[in-house]
């Protein structure tokens, strides 16, 4: 027991100090094609059948995410806290949808990432996001 205490102590330490050991700049591309599933009516954000903007968003934190998760040590991952963006212009049915993060800075735990969002006709998002770097056991532990 008293090893599993110290092993999950040592796993949190590095996930509250790893921050400074991510670089700026790492980021990444998620991509995803429009369908009836990741439309704004099906959503029920809209009534119509374009890309919705929730779908946009989790294409933008997932983008983020994946941008730092095969740095961060195991038994950490980051979490999503705040994201500010905007939907500048609709994709219909079958677009490409293309969503890029870049990390911008890292302050302790905290990740900001640019965030922006296009398909062939170009940009149609974009904003920052904010992440943490968590231990997972710590953070699933507060469902308890």
């Amino acid at each position: 027991m008293k090893f599993l205490k110290n092993a999950l102590f040592f796993y949190s330490y590095l996930c509250r100090n790893f921050g400074t050991m991510l670089t700026i700049g790492l980021s990444h591309t998620s991509e995803t094609t429009v369908s009836e599933s990741n439309t704004a009516s099906r959503y029920g954000s809209g009534g119509i059948d374009v890309f919705a903007t929730p779908a946009m968003v989790g294409l933008m934190e997932n983008a983020a995410m994946t941008a730092v998760g095969n740095d961060l040590p195991e038994g950490c991952t980051t979490v999503g806290s705040l994201i500010s963006t905007t939907h500048i212009k609709p994709s219909k049915l079958g677009a490409k949808v293309r969503a890029t993060a870049v990390l911008k800075e890292i302050d302790g735990r905290k990740l900001t990432f640019k965030v922006t969002a296009e398909d062939d006709s170009g940009i149609i998002g974009e904003g920052e996001h904010v992440r943490y770097i968590v231990d997972i056991e710590r953070f699933m532990s507060k469902l308890r």
